[in-house]
């Protein structure tokens, strides 16, 4: 039976309950700035009926949306989602040539975009992207002296939708009852970690089941505050940013720029938050590295008390007890020396943190629990409707990614692969050659694991991932990366040796704690290739990997290693936007470097970009002490 609840449905429903109450809030030149559930139903109702009226967009339809994380970005959606349309988010740091492949994949007639920046790369690719037929953008700055026939400013459209509503009666009210839960209401885009991101369609029946779904387990209420600061293009934000608030009311709160979004934070401090490990790791290696470098007073402290946290920590994760002195300096811990930490970096009210894109590692999970931040690991995707398992409150596990939401059914199939069934998983692909990878309502999306016990989903690692050895061992990856990357001097480990006697490595310094470490032992540097290419930076870096690798089985010690002189980053295609890695693109490109890492070279030359012109360079390859390695 085909449902009539739809996203702009909800917006109504809140509207005509709370038309007074705050749904959203936007800071701009410092101060917070509010918009009631009236506002918000209004500004939609005018922009559905410009789309609708003023430029004709018809059922089917697609509406592009590029800029960072603005109340017109939701009031855009919804408005062409009312009408019939279907929205498309496009991440506002792609390339020219990469919102080119996504307008031309998706034919899209209209492309609401932030600023000047955003118009600017519309305007370099125009040409290969004729059929746009208008570009309405809704930051004016620097856009007085832009004469362009399909730019159009968002005040002037809302004027003129103001003069269109004059000669209609409620418009949106009619133009919702004609739409129903089985309509596309969003082309979401995967990572593309394996390759070109796929086009994928999402009906609002996906989307409103994966709220309730979500809700069902962590219930959030009108009072909770939520910060969007992740791209509005992934999947997970658009359900934690449009779609929960319309079933629970809570406030969604918009930072200023990118760049404050730590100040919001501390401002805002949410109830709720959505994250990428990385932010996680990085939040981790700040705290640490500020401690190692704190007065002698200050890190016994901090020392004493954490002891005690890392004790209720590790029993909550594993299920153990501890005795009541353990649980009483835990509380005079969290009382002097945790809540301040908590408090300085906004998450003092948090009730919950979802992990999502990836696992985060065990040191940095537990660390955050010993600090009385309840991290949760999760797992999903964008065919998933985002997240479809998510660990309970007093049931994580670290090993884990939760148990499976409300009417999810999971099985294994052969090599351990996971395939998930319910309400959430996606109406089709954007093109029909993709559609043969889902079978009889059961969707993989390539990852291998096991169900524990206790009902909880493990995940090994991708299956198309895992590394087998010619001595036949079989590796998984991520378990060796996520174990790097515990050192607050690493972001990112990419671990090969497929087919190989052994595994190799390419590493990132992490330049904020990297630096920092150099700055208190007196070491001038100017770049992140100068720092990463210091002799005593890597010594600290070989230190670092001796010393992690002896925590790994021994199949999984890595051999040698090379510290690249540039982080990977998305614009050189090595991360996805979402910050993923994408790994068979960094073995593409880094084959030779890869290759002579198999040889007996101990210094190899190649040319690296930096998104500026490629130079050649010279990388030290460094071997893990055999003694090292012997120790399991």
């Amino acid at each position: 039976m085909t449902s009539q609840i739809t996203l702009p449905k909800l917006l109504a429903d809140k509207y005509a309950l709370s038309p007074t109450k705050v749904a959203l809030r936007q800071k701009d030149l410092g101060i917070w700035n509010e918009i009631t559930w009236a506002d918000y139903y209004n500004d939609v109702e005018k922009m559905a009926i410009a789309l609708s009226k003023h430029f004709g967009l018809q059922t089917g339809d697609k509406v592009a949306l590029i800029g960072e994380n603005r109340p017109q970005w939701l009031i855009t959606e919804l408005a062409t989602q009312a009408i019939g349309a279907i929205s498309v988010g496009i991440y506002q740091e792609s390339l020219p040539s990469q919102v080119s492949y996504y307008l031309n994949d998706t034919q899209a007639r209209i492309v609401v975009v932030e600023d000047q920046e955003q118009v600017d790369k519309l305007l370099e690719i125009e040409e290969e992207i004729a059929f746009v037929e208008h570009i309405v953008y809704y930051k004016p700055q620097g856009m007085r002296h832009y004469n362009h026939p399909k730019l159009v400013f968002w005040d002037d459209l809302m004027t003129e939708a103001e003069k269109l509503l004059e000669k209609e009666n409620d418009f949106l009210h009619k133009k919702i009852e004609e739409i129903s839960g089985d309509n596309i209401a969003i082309i979401a885009y995967s990572a593309g970690a394996m390759g070109d991101p796929k086009g994928i369609m999402l009906t609002h029946t996906n989307l409103i089941t994966a709220a309730k779904n979500l809700i069902e387990i962590d219930h959030m209420t009108e009072k909770d505050d939520y910060l969007s600061f992740l791209p509005l293009a992934w999947i997970h934000e658009q359900v934690m940013t449009v779609v929960i608030p319309l079933h629970t009311g809570n406030i969604v709160n918009f930072p200023e720029r990118p760049s404050t979004v730590l100040n919001d934070l501390r401002e805002i401090g949410p109830h709720t938050m959505l994250a990428p490990p990385r932010v996680f790791q990085t939040l981790m290696s700040n705290i640490t590295t500020r401690m190692n470098t704190a007065s002698r007073l200050k890190k016994f402290i901090y020392n004493t008390f954490k002891k005690q946290g890392d004790r209720v920590a590790y029993a909550a994760l594993n299920g153990g007890n501890v005795s009541g002195w353990t649980k009483f300096m835990n509380v005079i811990g969290d009382f002097l020396v945790f809540s301040a930490i908590r408090d300085h970096f906004g998450l003092a009210r948090l009730k919950r943190v979802y992990l999502a894109g990836a696992t985060l590692n065990k040191e940095a999970f537990h660390f955050f629990h010993s600090l009385g931040v309840n991290l949760k690991q999760t797992y999903g995707g964008t065919e998933l409707t985002g997240i479809a398992f998510v660990h309970r409150d007093k049931e994580v596990k670290y090993e884990s990614s939760g148990k499976p939401l409300p009417g999810t059914e999971v099985k294994i199939g052969e090599d351990g692969e996971i395939f998930i069934k319910n309400e959430q998983v996606f109406a089709r692909y954007l093109h029909e050659e993709h559609q043969a990878e889902v079978e009889g309502g059961w969707f993989t999306l390539g990852d291998c694991g096991y169900i524990a016990d206790n009902g909880d989903l493990v995940i090994y690692d991708r299956i198309e991932n895992v590394i087998e050895t010619q001595s036949g061992d079989k590796v998984y990856p991520s378990l060796v990366e996520n174990k790097l990357k515990v050192s607050p001097y690493i972001q990112e480990a990419i671990v090969f040796g497929q087919d190989r006697p052994y595994l190799t490595a390419i590493l990132n310094i992490d330049m904020t704690n990297v630096g920092r470490w150099a700055d208190n032992e007196g070491i001038g540097y100017t770049t992140y290739e100068d720092l990463s290419q210091r002799k005593q930076v890597i010594e600290l870096i070989e230190s670092e990997v001796n010393r992690l690798v002896q925590k790994l089985p021994e199949k999984a010690h890595v051999k040698k290693f090379v510290i690249l002189t540039k982080p990977f980053t998305a614009d050189e295609g090595e991360l996805t936007r979402t910050l993923k890695v994408r790994r068979k693109f960094i073995a593409e490109k880094y084959k030779q470097l890869i290759d002579d890492m198999y040889s007996d070279v101990q210094e190899i030359e190649i040319e690296i970009s930096n998104g500026e012109e490629a130079k050649k360079q010279k990388l030290l390859v460094l071997e893990v002490s055999t003694k090292a390695r012997e120790v399991a």
